[in-house]
């Protein structure tokens, strides 16, 4: 078995190639630093004894994109962690189109595309099956990174709704605030988060391990976060739409 995972270099995706190697998963791990991968890659085989093999690429340029996909499409990967994600520090107007586009170039068009083509071969198989990293910020309304977490979530239930007959399973993994470099990364402020708010991100890898073994099509990870998921989802919109200003700026993940 073969794990391909994105953004593997560092928080989420970085445990879950830890994780996957200790039950002896062999590793495609991508991610836009080369030194960074090579380092993990050769921590991974030296404690675990595993195969990995570094894929380097920027998942916004799609000629390097595409050759993520054509990787995912080969017979020896089962799992697919659409894990690469950031968020970005601006406004929609008066921010930079190209900003916004690169978000939705890596959070949305990469995730399609990377699960377009691992789908079919896996389905042929029958067994296999994707994970994407979505947030529980889908639920609210913090501009354009909700926004891609939204599709992230649907278009994991609907795929996962569409094959569940088959022994291949999709799931949104939709962590709230985890304690990696993802939110220093994109110079928000997190010093008022009190500490209960935050979750392990080994413990978030671990919980989307079981339920994913479970099949279930959304994974929430932490009591506190399946409570804000259950209001965000059937409180009135007005609503929610204002708790969603508290947290425009510090988008969870």
């Amino acid at each position: 078995m073969v794990a391909l995972i994105t953004g593997a270099s560092a928080g989420i995706g970085a445990s879950f190639a830890k994780q996957l190697a200790s039950a002896g998963t062999d590793l495609v791990l991508v991610a836009r630093s080369e030194s960074r991968l090579n380092e993990l890659a050769q921590e991974l085989i030296t404690q675990h004894n595993i195969k990995v093999e570094v894929l380097v690429a920027d998942l916004s340029d799609r000629l390097q994109l595409d050759k993520v996909a054509a990787r995912a499409t080969m017979d020896d990967v089962e799992l697919v962690i659409n894990n690469a994600g950031f968020a970005i520090k601006q406004p929609f107007v008066g921010g930079t189109l190209a900003a916004e586009q690169n978000l939705l170039d890596v959070l949305v068009i990469a995730v399609m595309r990377i699960t377009h083509s691992a789908l079919p071969g896996m389905l042929s198989r029958n067994r296999g099956g994707v994970i994407n990293v979505s947030s529980i910020a889908g639920w609210m309304t913090s501009g354009t990174y909700s926004a891609t977490k939204s599709w992230a979530t649907t278009f994991s239930e609907s795929l996962a709704t569409l094959h569940k007959d088959s022994k291949v399973h999709v799931m949104a993994l939709c962590p709230g605030y985890t304690r990696t470099e993802f939110h220093t990364r994109a110079e928000m402020e997190i010093e008022t988060i009190p500490n209960w708010m935050w979750l392990d991100v080994d413990h978030v890898v671990k919980k989307s391990f079981s339920d994913f073994a479970k099949g279930k099509p959304v994974c929430v990870p932490g009591a506190q976060y399946k409570f804000f998921s259950l209001l965000a989802q059937y409180l009135p919109r007005p609503i929610v739409r204002k708790l969603s200003v508290a947290s425009r700026r510090r988008p969870a993940k």
